[in-house]
């Protein structure tokens, strides 16, 4: 028996609006640093996925060739394109509900990097990319029946973001800095971003990314955490392979070596974790179609109700409803309907009624 988050209803409004409103808060601002990527969406069966040879769920670095071969053999399938990439997945979803955000990538001088650019635009996140000669990377999301997502990413121009590009000046002006464990895979490349940004004086947040990425630089990340990270968000799998400990046990051991620790356990909901303060956050009733970008989509809702001066379990509410709609698509781009349902329960927890729309 699981316990649900209960969604606030527009009658419940009027009892609150002004529980939580400061007029003399001012909203931070968040910049988000990982691999700009367009993700290229497929569902597939349990046999497409064992016949590719990947492990269910895992995260895979792929080459030109190995590409192509997954295009080949999944050329009739429909596809569905959107960019995506963890952390501008996370400050689209800040963008959404009315932040500020902000993203640095690299992307190719082709059409899909055309296509990242233009995209980021359009959700209200300031494009701060670099541009490689390389095309520009995607994430093949193999997406199997139960909604469990397998990623195939070449990484292109992404992987042709290196630690002298990181400039002290793109940090200015900002006061969160998310940074997805995907680029772990330079290490020059990450302690450089997140050294920057502390030294800019960001808070600095983490996302743990994948198992096999924990699994493959696990004491190089704690080394990480001890020194520049302030949150850290890992799902069950992640926080596992990190501490070897249970949800809860895992919950506290990380926020011994941060300041605030989430852990997200699918239906079973999330631990938010700040020192001697632990929240469980009950999911909501979800249809799951597909499990892409609901961990981006969760750090987005947590960092954006966090950024708005919202207590941690505020902050979880708002990244679990996140997370638990965007599963009842394919893909991370959420409807215009899904997100007023939203921003107007943020709007009910902060009290600012003219952003309301009934």
């Amino acid at each position: 028996m699981h316990d649900f988050l209960i969604l606030p209803s527009k009658n419940a409004f009027f009892d609150t609006i002004f529980a939580n409103f400061n007029p003399k808060y001012k909203m931070k601002r968040v910049l988000g640093l990982g691999n700009a990527l367009t993700d290229i969406l497929l569902q597939v069966s349990e046999g497409d996925l064992r016949e590719i040879g990947f492990p269910k769920g895992s995260m895979n670095l792929i080459d030109a060739e190995q590409l192509e071969r997954i295009q080949t053999r999944f050329i009739s399938v429909r596809k569905h394109l959107v960019a995506g990439g963890s952390a501008s997945n996370t400050v689209a979803t800040i963008a959404q509900l009315g932040g500020k955000a902000a993203f640095i990538g690299k992307i190719g001088s082709d059409e899909v990097g055309k296509f990242y650019r233009e995209d980021l635009i359009k959700n209200n996140v300031k494009p701060l990319l670099l541009t490689s000669s390389l095309m520009s990377g995607c994430c093949i999301v193999l997406i199997t029946p139960d909604g469990e997502r397998t990623f195939c990413t070449y990484l292109g121009a992404a992987a042709d973001l290196h630690a002298e590009d990181i400039r002290k000046e793109a940090f200015v002006g900002y006061d969160i800095c998310h940074v997805e464990g995907y680029l772990v895979q330079d290490h020059d490349l990450i302690e450089t971003a997140l050294r920057t940004a502390k030294e800019q004086g960001c808070t600095v947040s983490l996302d743990l990314a994948s198992y096999n990425v924990v699994n493959d630089n696990h004491q190089f990340l704690k080394d990480l955490i001890y020194k520049y990270v302030d949150i850290v968000f890992a799902n069950e799998d992640e926080s596992f392979a990190y501490t070897h400990l249970n949800p809860e046990e895992s919950v506290e051991n990380i926020a011994g070596q941060c300041d605030i620790a989430i852990v997200k356990v699918g239906k079973r909901g999330s631990y938010v974790r700040q020192g001697n303060q632990l929240h469980h956050i009950g999911a909501i009733t979800s249809n799951c179609l597909d499990s892409t970008g609901a961990g981006d989509l969760y750090a987005g809702g947590f960092l954006h109700a966090l950024s708005d001066g919202f207590d941690l379990r505020r902050c979880g509410e708002i990244g679990t409803i996140a997370a638990g709609r965007v599963v009842e698509i394919v893909g991370t781009k959420l409807p215009d309907e899904t997100w007023d349902e939203i921003r107007r329960i943020c709007a009910l927890y902060r009290g600012f009624m003219h952003k309301l729309k009934f």
